[in-house]
């Protein structure tokens, strides 16, 4: 009986120490994981916060910006490495997302937030997906400085269409005005020469022309959409040294053929059945132009400039593709008037056939040669670009006759000619000694034998200093330890803007000696690698040139720079960055 009693006793003293025992607790959704936002100058923060005990699954996380239309822009946001649980990926410990400003700029007066999660609890609950959304007013945030592509973004947004074309209308006229369009005004003159002059006038000068800008224009609008839609640099992917070499040696032989040395032409039988109507000749030279316009905007001006990298912003953000497209064409139009003039004069005042003719026909085919140096410079050593612009002058000099003799019945517009071409003899001539002296600069073919030694030891000095990097984990690295202001700069040997910076802006005495308050990175994709792609998509980049300052490890938004600035107009820009 007492054995009974005992064992009785025992096991009632065993069910009472379970029930004593906590049961663990079973949290809801909003106690396992508070997310709230913050906002400011930097852009919105959010914070997972993850309790004890529960995770969420890393891809279930997504982010979007609403109004005036939805945009997921989780894939752009960093966030913290995802730890590996069975086969999923899961967020154990609380962490926090950045969504910088440029991202916001280009969102309505007022715009939703929307954040979607899931997650479970180790003791084997799973909860069901979690949607919060949180408003903001678009005004208030508007009130701090902003970029001047961020600027152009938000006024794509909240501006009159009407308006807004004409203004980047104007964009493209100033644009017109750089270095990016000029390689394509040989281009364009060359075809108008070739033309056969009995039928070529002011307005079929201007037709060609037009078809020209068209297909230039649409080049742009389409590689701007796409590369604002898939965050992909499609001018930079064609900047491989094979396409710019098979480019450029087209450029070549088109040279060639107008030097006489041979003659392009599609095969008689095909060009007969073409040729049965004057309208049938005629647009086989169209369908021609309108290809070489589309690849010379991509291939041979890929400039990123304030106004392009502000739509390409509005693109991405908003996915207003017929705004942020249309926007894109109209600037290329702009930037392609000039063409026009040039095209529509050349086409009035084309002279007869005849010597002199020749003569016109020959020199663009040297211009059409310059374009073709030009190109190679972005993927040939300097010292070798120097060398084919040297032989360049002198070759075309000696052909046009600047050593022969005139007669002394000569007009007086042959007489400037010659003087013309002795001018580029010299200038050849002054390559070739500044190619013996070391100097790699074509515009400037005396510097080494000009610059004290102490200003080359400065020059020199200059460019150690600065961080060369090529990881995204190396720039954050450097950016989170640096004591003085950081400033960054992506660069590539094809981007006209960059090589102007590093030639002229960089080299002024004033901005050397602004810039030694500062720690200096170089970010070089000229080879458009997954790594550079990766820094550029970090950053929100399309393509170089841009800087970015950064200050206390965080950067600088509102003084982002985008496109080509002089000395003078980069240190009034750098003076707001302090010290």
């Amino acid at each position: 009986m007492k054995r009974i009693v005992s064992s009785f006793c025992l096991v009632l003293f065993f069910a009472i120490s379970l029930f004593a025992i906590e049961k663990p607790k079973i949290l809801t959704p909003e106690e396992a994981f508070n997310v709230t936002t913050s906002r400011d100058t930097q852009g919105i923060r959010i914070a997972f916060t993850i309790a004890q005990g529960v995770y969420l699954y890393d891809d279930k996380i997504k982010i979007e910006l609403l109004t005036p239309k939805s945009s997921d822009i989780t894939s752009s946001l960093p966030r913290p490495p995802a730890e590996s649980f069975h086969e999923y990926q899961t967020q154990r410990r609380s962490f926090e997302i950045l969504i910088p400003e440029p991202l916001l700029a280009s969102q309505a007066s007022a715009f939703e937030l929307k954040v979607s999660y899931q997650g479970c609890a180790e003791m084997g609950i799973c909860y069901q997906p979690q949607v919060k959304q949180f408003r903001f007013d678009q005004q208030a945030a508007s009130k701090t400085s902003l970029s001047e592509q961020d600027a152009i973004a938000m006024r794509l947004a909240e501006g009159n269409y009407g308006w807004i074309l004409l203004s980047f209308f104007g964009f493209g006229l100033l644009l017109s005005l750089t270095p990016c369009v000029f390689p394509m005004i040989p281009i364009l003159s060359s075809i108008i020469v070739s033309q056969p002059s009995v039928a070529m006038g002011a307005k079929k000068g201007f037709v060609l022309s037009l078809v020209y800008v068209l297909s230039m224009a649409s080049a742009y609008t389409i590689a701007g959409i796409l590369a604002a839609l898939f965050g992909a640099n499609l001018q930079a992917s064609l900047q491989n040294p094979w396409v710019i070499s098979v480019f450029s040696a087209m450029f070549v032989v088109l040279a060639l053929s107008m030097f006489g040395f041979f003659e392009i032409k599609m095969p008689s039988r095909i060009q007969n059945r073409l040729s049965k109507t004057s309208d049938e000749a005629q647009s086989q030279g169209i369908a021609g132009i309108a290809v070489m316009g589309f690849v010379s905007a991509l291939i041979v001006g890929p400039c990123v400039a304030a106004p392009l990298a502000g739509a390409l912003i509005y693109i991405g953000q908003s996915g207003d593709v017929l705004l942020g497209g249309t926007a894109l064409f109209v600037m290329s139009l702009g930037m392609g008037v000039p063409l026009l003039a040039i095209g529509t004069t050349a086409g009035r005042y084309m002279p007869r056939p005849g010597a002199w003719m020749q003569n016109v026909t020959a020199f663009f085919g040297v211009t059409l040669l310059g374009v073709a140096v030009w190109m190679l410079s972005r993927i040939l050593p300097s010292f070798v670009t120097m060398g084919l612009w040297m032989l360049l002058c002198l070759l075309s000099a000696l052909f046009f006759g600047a050593i022969e003799p005139l007669a002394n019945t000569v007009s007086g517009w042959k007489r400037l000619i010659k003087g013309f071409w002795f001018i580029v003899l010299l200038y050849g001539i002054a390559l070739f000694v500044g190619l013996l002296s070391g100097a790699s600069n074509p515009l400037s073919p005396f510097e080494r034998l000009t610059l004290k030694e102490n200003t080359l030891h400065t020059a020199s000095s200059s460019d150690a200093s600065m961080l060369h990097v090529k990881t995204l984990e190396e720039l954050n690295a450097f950016i989170a330890k640096a004591q003085k202001p950081v400033m960054v700069d992506f660069y590539a040997d094809w981007c006209v803007n960059c090589v102007e910076f590093e030639r002229f802006t960089f080299q002024d005495a004033r901005v050397q000696e602004k810039l030694k308050t500062m720690e200096r990175v170089k970010i070089d994709v000229t080879n458009n690698s997954d790594e550079d792609k990766k820094l550029q998509k970090a950053f929100g980049i399309f393509g170089p040139p841009a800087i970015l300052f950064f200050k206390n490890a965080q950067e600088i938004s509102e003084l982002r720079l985008v496109g080509y600035k002089n000395a003078d107009e980069f240190l009034t820009h750098i003076e707001k960055v302090g010290h």
